[in-house]
C-alpha cells in the first residue's frame, strides 16, 4: 500500500506541477516561438482537453479496468511532454499540450479510482488526503520551479523535466498498482461521449470568449451549441445501455449532494485565488512577490486541513460535519474579506484567507471518498469522473465570470483618461499618490461585492451539506460483516430455491 500511495502521489505531482510550472514562462515561450497572440491557448488547450476527457476515461476505467487506463495515460503523458519540449512553432506546442491535457486527466482520475477499488470506504479519506496534497504543493512551488528552470535551463526543460521522474513513476506504478477485477460491460457509449465533449468544449469556449467584446458573436454561437449538445446528451444517456455518465446515480442523495459540493469548491476557490495577487498589487500596492503571500496562505490552510480531516474521517468514519463547518468557515472568511478596509497590514488578509483555505480543504477531498462510498463498484470510475468534471467546469465558469466583472468594473471606476488596458502594477506604483488612491479604491470597490458573492456561494454550500445523510464510512469490520450478511442471504436463497424444486 505504501508503494502504491508513493506511486500515485508522484504521478499526481507530475500532473499538477505541469499545469502550474508553465505559468511563469508563458511570455518567454510565446516570444521564442513568435506567436504572442496565441499565448492563452497553451493553458486553455491543456485545461479544456483534461476536462472533456474525464467522463470518457472514467467510463473506460469501469469497462477495461483502471490500471490499464492509468498506465497508458502515464506513458502518453511522457510522450506528450517530450513533444512539447521539441516544438518549433506554437501550433505544434498547442497540439502537444492538448495531448498532455488528455493524458493528465487519466492520471488524476484513475489515481482516485484505484484508491477506491483497493481500500475500504473508511481508509479512503486518509489516502485521498495524502494523494490530494499534490494540488496545493503544485500551486505553492510550481511557479518558482518554473521560473528557475526557464531562467537557467531554457523553457523546453519545463516539459522534459517530467521524463526522469515520470519514467521512475511508471516503473513503480507497473509494480505497485495491482490488477483490479472488473465486471464485463456492454458497448462503450460513443454517442454520449461525443455529445458530452461537444457540450463541454462549447461551454468553456463560450465562457472564455464572453468577456471579449470582439468575440461576442462567437460566444453566443457556442452557448447555443452547448444548449443543443446538452439536450442531445440527456436524450442519448436516457436510452443508452451503458451511459457514459449515468443519470440514475443522481437519485442517490449522497452522490447528488457530494457532486454539488464539488461544484461549489470549483466555483468558489479557483474563482477568487486566481485574482488575489492582482487585487493586492493594486489595492494594497504590494510587489508581485509579496502579493503571492495571500494565496500561499490560502493554499497552506487547505493543505493542513486536508491532511487533518482525512485522518480524522478515516479514524471515526463520520464525515457530515466537515463540509458543513468547512463551507461556513469559507463563507465567513470571505465576508470578512469584503469588510476589511484598505490600509491594513498584509498579515490580516493573509490570516483571513488562511481560514478560508482551512474551510475549503476540510472537505474538498473527503467529499470524493464519500461519493465513491455511495456508488456501486462497477460505477466508481464514472462517479469519480462526474465529481471532478463539475469541479473543473465550476472553476472555469467562476474564473471567467470573476475576470469579466473585474475587467469591466475597474474600467468603469477609473478616473477619466486612464486606460485600464495599460494599467500595470508597475505603472500604478510609479504614478502620483492621487492616481494610486483612485486605483486602489476602484479595485476595492469591485472586489468587495465579489467576496460577498462567493461567500453566498459557500453559504449555499452549508445548506447543501446539511442534506448529506447521517452515516459512517465502513471500515474493515463493517465490510466483512456486510459480506457475511450477503453470503448468508445468498445461501438462504439457494436453499429456498432447492426446496422449491
Amino acid at each position: 500500500m505504501r508503494l502504491l500511495v508513493a506511486s500515485l502521489l508522484t504521478v499526481g505531482l507530475l500532473g499538477a506541477l505541469d499545469h502550474t510550472i508553465v505559468s511563469t514562462s508563458l511570455a518567454t515561450i510565446a516570444g521564442d516561438l513568435g506567436a504572442l497572440g496565441h499565448l492563452g491557448w497553451i493553458v486553455v488547450g491543456y485545461t479544456l482537453a483534461s476536462t472533456v476527457l474525464l467522463p470518457v476515461l472514467g467510463k473506460l476505467g469501469d469497462i477495461v479496468g483502471p490500471r490499464g487506463v492509468f498506465l497508458t495515460s502515464l506513458a502518453g503523458f511522457l510522450l506528450a511532454s517530450l513533444a512539447c519540449g521539441f516544438a518549433q512553432d506554437m501550433t505544434t506546442l498547442i497540439v502537444a499540450r492538448v495531448l498532455q491535457g488528455m493524458t493528465s486527466a487519466g492520471l488524476q482520475l484513475m489515481s482516485q479510482t484505484i484508491v477506491a477499488h483497493v481500500t475500504t470506504p473508511r481508509e479512503r479519506p486518509r489516502l485521498m488526503s495524502i494523494i490530494g496534497i499534490a494540488f496545493p504543493v503544485a500551486i505553492l512551488v510550481g511557479p518558482v520551479i518554473g521560473g528557475l528552470i526557464a531562467d537557467y535551463w531554457g523553457w523546453p526543460w519545463l516539459f522534459w523535466i517530467n521524463l526522469p521522474f515520470g519514467l521512475a513513476a511508471l516503473a513503480l506504478a507497473a509494480f505497485a498498482v495491482p490488477p483490479i477485477e472488473h465486471a464485463p460491460r456492454g458497448r462503450f457509449d460513443f454517442a454520449g461521449s461525443v455529445c458530452f465533449t461537444a457540450l463541454l468544449v462549447a461551454l468553456v469556449l463560450a465562457v472564455t470568449w464572453a468577456g471579449d467584446g470582439a468575440a461576442g458573436a462567437a460566444s453566443a454561437v457556442c452557448f447555443a451549441v452547448a444548449a443543443m449538445a446538452l439536450a442531445a446528451f440527456i436524450l442519448v444517456e436516457l436510452r443508452a445501455a451503458e451511459p457514459i455518465l449515468s443519470l440514475r446515480i443522481l437519485r442517490d442523495r449522497t452522490i447528488a449532494t457530494g457532486i454539488a459540493l464539488s461544484a461549489i469548491v470549483g466555483m468558489g476557490l479557483f474563482a477568487i485565488v486566481a485574482y488575489l495577487p492582482t487585487y493586492f498589487q493594486m489595492a494594497y500596492r504590494t510587489t508581485a512577490t509579496v502579493s503571492g503571500l495571500v494565496p500561499i496562505a490560502t493554499v497552506f490552510g487547505m493543505l493542513v486541513s486536508n491532511l487533518l480531516t482525512g485522518f480524522l474521517v478515516a479514524r471515526s468514519g463520520r464525515y457530515r460535519l466537515y463540509p458543513i463547518v468547512g463551507c461556513a468557515l469559507a463563507a465567513g472568511g470571505l465576508l470578512v474579506m469584503a469588510l476589511l478596509p484598505l490600509g491594513l497590514p498584509l498579515w490580516v488578509p493573509m490570516v483571513v484567507m488562511g481560514v478560508v483555505g482551512v474551510g475549503i480543504g476540510s472537505f474538498m477531498n473527503v467529499i470524493v471518498a464519500v461519493v465513491q462510498s455511495a456508488a456501486p463498484r462497477e460505477d466508481l470510475g464514472s462517479v469519480t469522473a462526474a465529481t471532478n468534471v463539475v469541479r473543473q467546469v465550476g472553476s472555469t465558469l467562476g474564473t471567467a465570470v470573476v475576470g469579466g466583472i473585474v475587467g469591466a468594473g475597474v474600467a468603469a471606476l477609473l478616473p477619466v483618461g486612464v486606460d485600464a488596458g495599460s494599467l500595470t502594477p508597475h505603472a500604478v506604483h510609479g504614478a502620483d499618490p492621487a492616481l494610486q488612491d483612485a486605483v486602489a479604491a476602484a479595485y476595492h470597490e469591485v472586489f468587495a461585492p465579489i467576496f460577498v458573492a462567493i461567500a453566498v456561494v459557500y453559504a449555499i454550500g452549508v445548506a447543501v451539506a446539511v442534506l448529506l445523510p447521517h452515516g459512517r464510512l465502513a471500515d474493515h469490520a463493517d465490510v466483512r460483516e456486510r459480506d457475511d450478511q450477503r453470503d448468508d442471504l445468498s445461501a438462504t436463497a439457494g436453499r429456498s430455491a432447492s426446496t422449491g424444486r
